[in-house]
């Protein structure tokens, strides 16, 4: 029993990073009072004090719930009455493990933005973490929540695509394809290794292909081949990968995240292949998924119909033909963080089908990332993870 087992209404949320001009940060905020379950109530929004004051009241924080540095947060937030229950970690990646931690020992919920870290050695410190701590920990892998993606796994899980054989999935964006300008904040910490640790393209967007790939299909890996590229003058880290893989039970697979494939915008496309059919499904036409019987027609199912599973149909807001994307999917992360929490107010177990990736899903996404780079360097050996 948690002492806020008698709270009522939105759980008292914070948030670290996200302060102005920061995209994820404001996807973020917009999630979470989608649906009507959180109530942002505090914020260390930048590392730089100035800016982090300038945030909080844009965004209309009480002064005295705006804060200069996560430490100084956790503390107090822990020592108020109505302080927060939850706090959202927007940062850049090597700042994940130091401000999760202050706030998982003092029991405050931690909903982190991927990859769980930079590094696999803070990987496993903030899992540890986390483990000690009893707090909830969620990792916002945002499209494990489209619908369309839940349908996949569910169908995948009754058998209709039969025994895996094939799993193809990509990511692909061209936003890195010269050198960026030095006020792109954006790609200026993604592309440095301090900040983002061992990965460029191979973290930023090749643990959300790998994350999806694992997470629809439910596969075990057993090893990977990459082939790590960093195709712009001068760069540090990858912004180009192939890799293949191998699954338990002898499914393979091949993944390609790139951040300068020319004229692509955010790209991300899963294909899957079985004994008797295959699926597809791609993000930037997120409400249909194709099912491709051997030897028949394809079927485009469209979200929210009568013949789509509960799972899915549970998660969609707007009846067929009204478009859902992006933000309504990383919402339905954040309405199951708040099931989540309010389950573990009163010591009671997590609800089963909540959408819920977590620390240890992050470990393996960091562990992909580092057997990457070890693959790419013994010149695209086989490693396991």
């Amino acid at each position: 029993m948690s002492r806020f087992a008698d709270r009522k209404g939105p759980i008292r949320l914070g948030m670290v990073g996200g302060g102005t001009g920061a995209m994820i940060g404001a996807v973020h905020r917009t999630a979470a009072r989608l649906d009507g379950h959180f109530d942002l109530v505090a914020g260390a929004l930048s590392s730089t004090p100035e800016r982090a004051q300038a945030s909080g009241a844009d965004i209309g924080l009480d002064p005295s719930r705006i804060y200069d540095d996560f430490t100084e947060m956790a503390k107090r937030e822990a020592r108020l009455k109505d302080g927060i229950e939850a706090v959202a970690i927007v940062t850049p990646n090597h700042m994940h493990l130091p401000a999760a931690r202050e706030f998982l020992k003092r029991g405050i919920h931690v909903i982190c933005d991927k990859p769980l870290t930079g590094t696999l050695a803070d990987a496993k410190k903030l899992q540890s973490a986390a483990d000690k701590s009893g707090a909830l920990f969620m990792l916002t892998h945002t499209y494990v929540g489209y619908p369309m993606v839940v349908e996949a796994r569910t169908r995948i899980a009754a058998g209709e695509l039969g025994d895996i054989r094939l799993v193809q999935v990509e990511y692909a964006q061209d936003w890195l394809s010269t050198a960026p300008a030095p006020d792109n904040k954006q790609a200026d910490w993604r592309t440095d290794p301090a900040r983002s640790g061992a990965g460029g393209a191979t973290g930023d967007i090749g643990t959300h292909a790998w994350h999806l790939a694992r997470h629809i299909t439910g596969l075990q890996p057993e090893a990977l081949a990459a082939d790590l590229q960093a195709f712009v003058p001068g760069r540090a880290l990858d912004d180009n990968a192939h890799v293949l893989m191998r699954f338990e039970g002898g499914a393979r697979g091949m993944l390609w995240c790139s951040q300068v494939a020319a004229g692509l915008e955010n790209g991300l496309r899963i294909r899957v292949f079985g004994t008797k059919a295959g699926l597809s499904w791609a993000q930037e036409h997120p409400n249909h998924l194709t099912i491709t019987p051997i030897g028949g027609a394809a079927q485009v199912i469209t979200r929210g119909l009568a013949e789509t599973s509960q799972a899915s149909r549970q998660r969609t807001r707007i009846p067929p033909g009204h478009p859902e994307g992006y933000f309504e999917a990383f919402a339905n992360l954040y309405t199951d963080a708040a099931t989540a929490i309010r389950a573990h107010r009163v010591g009671e177990p997590l609800p089963d089908g909540l959408i819920f990736p977590t620390v240890a899903e992050g470990v393996e996404g960091v562990a992909f990332v580092d057997a990457c780079v070890r693959s790419s360097k013994r010149n695209a050996a086989w490693v396991t993870l």
